[in-house]
């Protein structure tokens, strides 16, 4: 597994993990799975979209996507 960042990229309007300076994992897709590190922990989530267009993590309580450390 590596692990990197949640970033939320502009142009493909997506989020995408950064792993490294000029290595991401391609743009994440709804229903994608990964872990989130988040209370001390790994916790397993994947990726939807609401009805309002707006992206979320299921079961993960989050105000802002980006910067959450996950691995895949």
């Amino acid at each position: 597994m590596k692990q990197g960042a949640l970033i939320f990229d502009e142009q493909t309007d997506r989020y995408d993990i950064r792993f490294d300076l000029a290595d991401y994992y391609g743009g994440l897709h709804c229903g994608e799975c990964f872990d989130v590190f988040t209370g001390g922990r790994w916790k397993p989530t994947r990726i939807e979209m609401n009805p309002a267009q707006e992206w979320y993590l299921v079961g993960i309580r989050a105000a802002e996507l980006s910067g959450l450390r996950v691995r895949i």
